[in-house]
């Protein structure tokens, strides 16, 4: 059992995914000899090499043109995105090539492709770095879509996802990079890739939440006791293919859902969490499901993220609401 943080688990993670599999190869811009911009890739070319762990030239389109190439030959690309806000140049590929693939082959070839992209605010940063864009590759078939909120499971997470033989964009909440918990390396993963996780069983509503806002909704989550609210939170883990069984049966359980993302409102996937809800629950709500999200705006200078971002107090106002039915 040892503490580690949310980045050196997924550094873990990849280490042992490239000493079990010596098809897996990373890439990405500065990952090698500095170990990435958050060093979560540090260490691993000096003992893995510059031939399986290559700093590739600032063209994310490149990045992901070759991943696609080695992809075919047999390898397992893991392409790092520096910032959520830089991975739009790769898009066409992304999209045209990466999800297609299988599809376009009937069946014959296989994409075995991560995409890892750190994402969401919260750091204090310039322009096209605090972006969350995971809706624009959930809407896309062929494209698994997932984000880790904790370390325990970006370790597993990550080699889950190296693992499968569909593509994955796989979202590292950025500002948890640092957050810690205990990892016990012997024991196997609890979920598989696709497998949303109730992370605190409550009983008056439920709040759906991933990534960055796994933390926020848990601390919102402890508030509402003072109020007499037991609140469960359920950890999506995967957007694309939402887990839809654990989130109906919290539902029925509950009766009142809000779901919190640092996506945009509009469209974001809590409209699509929403609507799947109102179908196959509809005779079990005692409220409408209402959504806490990011604005439908551009993502703000710095200095104003924290009236941008979701947070405790707008979580709560959420709770407050969905009560109030």
């Amino acid at each position: 059992m040892t503490k580690i943080s949310l980045g050196k688990g997924i550094n873990a993670g990849l280490r042992a995914a490239m000493e079990n599999d010596p098809k897996v190869v990373v890439m990405g811009e500065d990952i090698g000899k500095l170990g990435g911009v958050f060093r979560v890739t540090e260490g691993l070319q000096k003992d893995f090499g510059e031939d399986r762990v290559i700093d590739t030239p600032l063209a994310e389109s490149g990045i992901i043109g070759t991943a696609v190439g080695l992809a075919l030959r047999g390898y397992r690309p893991v392409c790092e995105i520096q910032f959520d806000g830089f991975v739009f140049p790769a898009y066409d590929q992304i999209i045209n090539q990466v999800a297609k693939m299988h599809y376009r082959s009937m069946g014959k070839l296989r994409m075995p492709v991560v995409i890892r992209i750190p994402f969401g605010g919260g750091i204090g940063a310039v322009e096209h770095h605090s972006e969350s864009p995971e809706t624009l590759f959930a809407h896309v078939a062929g494209l698994k879509v997932v984000a880790c909120g904790d370390p325990v499971d970006a370790y597993w997470m990550i080699q889950q996802a190296i693992a499968s033989d569909d593509p994955v964009v796989f979202f590292e909440p950025k500002r948890r990079y640092h957050e810690k918990a205990e990892l016990d390396e012997s024991v196997p993963p609890a979920l598989p890739l696709h497998k949303a996780k109730v992370v605190r069983e409550g009983t008056d509503a439920t709040l759906f939440c991933y990534g960055p806002m796994v933390k926020t909704c848990l601390q919102a989550a402890e508030a509402s006791l003072e109020d007499g609210r037991n609140l469960e939170v359920v950890d999506l883990r995967t957007i694309s293919p939402l887990d839809l069984p654990t989130i109906f049966d919290s539902v029925k359980k509950t009766r009142r859902a809000v779901v919190v993302h640092e996506a945009p409102y509009s469209l974001g996937p809590g409209s699509e969490i929403a609507a799947r809800v109102t179908e196959e629950c509809f005779y079990h709500l005692e409220a409408p499901v209402l959504r806490v999200a990011g604005f439908d705006t551009p993502y703000p200078p710095s200095r104003m993220e924290e009236e941008y971002l979701p947070d405790l107090d707008r979580v709560l106002d959420g709770v407050d609401r969905v009560m109030e039915f």
